[in-house]
């Protein structure tokens, strides 16, 4: 199918399939020069191989970019490389109505700094980069019997980093153990009467058991839970809500191998090894009642807010979502979350809640995934997801907001977010100086593009993320940087592409600050 070629088809009382694809290649001859510390210019051609595409169905629907790189340099500092970048996420109904099977996928260059703090935009001839990969999923049940709602759902998921090297905070110090992987589940059941069908009131009552596996020493989340809930509507858009239950959450692991001097051994990937022989340890037990109370309001199908609080976790805890559309053009979000967690459920959870139409944003000279994607709702930003990619278990509080507007023929968007981790340990293994410890981060990214004509377009973006670490000899680190680019096509299907950005990375652990400016020149074509 040609791109942007659309597919209808279907039977009476179905809504016609509507199918794009968008596949291309592209040639460019790229430029990168070092502003600080030094003043090297490297320069190397890039071949590029992609395709965006989105289907949208009465019984399945969703959205890809995925990209391929190859990275040819001429000089002695340039080094090839071969990058596949991508996110998707979809579903389809298995049984129309009833079930439905959904799954997600992400495989992004990112950049770990010697803190554990993770970006999405890789300086350009910075040797330092990781590759994250991350995967979901699972069927999800809707369905009734008599007056009761019957949801159901199970989602397993994977993800994983890849590292050139082990990565050290500083002279001397031990090198960053860095997530590996994990294997992550998670189960739901509920049952529920809606306000107004058999009672005044809204009645319900849920089970759920989540589960992540992580190869660093062996860690292990579990959270078992069941509540009751109850919606008193007091008005036509609002009700008070509030719901209590019993649950239990623990965190183990296993020790790391020492060698005869009573050191950590530390593998070839720069990882601790695990003392198999050793009996898991418990780092985090925590079980009783838990307790909320909030407020649901939705005035009208474009506006919605669920606001709670209550007891979680062992201390209070606060989450929700507000989301506004106030046309057709414009959309504002802003969501509140709270969770004990790894790096790999945090990953597939912000995976799971992106829109399944969206339009993926790529940082215009390296094409890399830039941690945002614009969809009807917003733009939505797995910059919270990444924060940090220490391997060590952490309970995860912060709040995220998107905006995106369209006006003419430009569209411009909005994401920011703050992340805190306070990371969870066993005081007697290796990892006991983690245990308490925290971290934050806080991200943004701004975009606008637009058409100058017929015949050509442009696109502007630019992101900081700063990381401030709780650990001795971390430090802070901060990330900016911005990006312009112009296409003019020449004919219907080939165009002339022209880019330019600077990067800018400071870092208390690096003896310098670095600082990039890159260029770029190159033809795309559209099949």
């Amino acid at each position: 199918m040609t791109g942007g070629e659309e597919s209808q088809s279907g039977s009476q009382g179905q809504r016609s399939s509507r199918v794009r694809i968008d596949p291309y290649i592209e040639v460019s001859q790229i430029g990168v020069a070092e502003l600080s510390p030094g003043d090297d210019v490297v320069t190397y051609t890039q071949i590029a191989a992609g395709v965006d595409a989105s289907v949208t169905g009465r019984n399945n629907g969703g959205s890809v970019s995925l990209r391929y790189e190859r990275n040819i340099g001429y000089d002695d500092d340039a080094l090839d490389s071969d990058t596949l970048t991508g996110i998707a996420r979809g579903y389809a109904s298995v049984v129309p109505g009833a079930l439905t099977v959904e799954a997600g996928a992400l495989a992004a260059r990112t950049r770990v700094d010697g803190n554990g703090g993770a970006t999405f935009n890789a300086l350009n001839g910075d040797n330092t980069e990781t590759r994250t990969y991350s995967a979901y999923a699972g069927p999800t049940l809707s369905t009734e019997a008599g007056p009761v709602n019957i949801d159901a759902n199970y989602r397993i998921g994977y993800t994983r980093v890849e590292q050139p090297d082990a990565i050290v905070a500083a002279p001397g110090a031990q090198a960053l153990d860095v997530f590996d992987d994990s294997i992550n589940q998670s189960a739901a059941l509920r049952l529920e009467t809606p306000a107004g069908r058999a009672l005044p009131v809204g009645v319900g009552v849920e089970a759920g058991w989540d589960q992540e596996d992580i190869s660093n020493l062996d860690q292990r989340v579990r959270d078992v839970y069941v509540r009751g809930d109850v919606t008193v509507p007091i008005t036509t858009t609002f009700a008070v809500v509030g719901g209590v239950g019993y649950e239990d959450v623990g965190v183990s692991s296993r020790d790391a191998l020492l060698d005869v001097n009573g050191d950590p051994v530390v593998g070839d990937d720069g990882r601790l090894v695990t003392d198999t022989s050793q009996p898991r340890q418990l780092a985090y037990d925590v079980s009783g009642l838990i307790w909320d109370v909030g407020v649901a309001w939705r005035p009208s199908a474009r506006t919605s807010l669920e606001a709670t609080v209550g007891r979680r976790y062992d201390s209070t805890t606060y989450y929700g979502n507000f989301a506004w559309a106030p046309d057709s053009r414009s959309s504002f979000s802003v969501n509140v979350y709270d969770t004990v967690s790894g790096f790999g459920s945090q990953l597939n959870n912000a995976l799971a809640n992106l829109p399944t139409q969206f339009a993926a944003n790529r940082n215009p000279l390296t094409g890399d995934f830039t941690g945002s994607v614009t969809g009807a709702d917003g733009t939505a930003n797995l910059g919270s997801a990444f924060g940090s990619v220490r391997s060590s278990v952490f309970r995860s509080r912060g709040v995220g907001l998107g905006y995106q507007a369209t006006v003419g023929g430009l569209t411009a968007g909005v994401g920011a977010g703050y992340d805190e981790r306070e990371f969870i340990a066993g005081n007697n293994t290796v990892l006991a100086a983690a245990n308490g410890t925290v971290d934050e981060s806080y991200y943004g990214t701004v975009f606008l593009n637009g058409q100058i004509d017929r015949n050509s377009s442009f696109s502007t973006n630019a992101y900081a993320t700063l990381i401030q670490s709780g650990f001795d000899l971390s430090g802070d680190v901060l990330a900016v940087g911005a990006s312009a680019a112009y296409r003019r096509n020449l004919t219907s299907r080939l165009s002339a592409r022209a880019a330019i950005s600077v990067d800018h990375l400071d870092s208390d652990i690096a003896s310098e600050d670095f600082t990039t400016a890159s260029a770029l020149l190159g033809l795309r074509y559209d099949f």
